[in-house]
């Protein structure tokens, strides 16, 4: 699960919040919930976590972590979100797998 506290530390970056606050337990607010939905979705999508594993990174049931991946593929209707979350799936995937030495062919 390293990789999921990677791809946490990552996104908390690309969109200036806390890392901890993502970690949580509580919600912290709209923007931070959002990005951390954000966080399960791509740690799902992306790195391929279960839900169930998605879930324990974040401290949280894997109820919580599938009612996230839903609630972003439902914003993933807006071109301008999915854009955005394009380049977040971009780079979370090139700058983890450059950190394990992996090929981009």
């Amino acid at each position: 699960m390293q990789q999921g506290d990677a791809a946490i530390d990552l996104i908390a970056a690309i969109f200036a919040v806390d890392g901890r606050d993502i970690r949580k337990p509580t919600r912290c607010g709209l923007t931070v919930g959002r990005v951390r939905h954000v966080a399960m979705y791509v740690c799902h999508v992306t790195l391929q976590l279960t839900l169930t594993e998605v879930g324990m990174v974040f401290g949280r049931d894997r109820t919580t972590a599938t009612h996230a991946c839903h609630r972003i593929e439902d914003l993933r209707d807006d071109p301008h979100f999915d854009a955005l979350m394009d380049a977040v799936e971009r780079t979370v995937a090139y700058t983890l797998r450059r950190d394990r030495g992996e090929n981009f062919a």
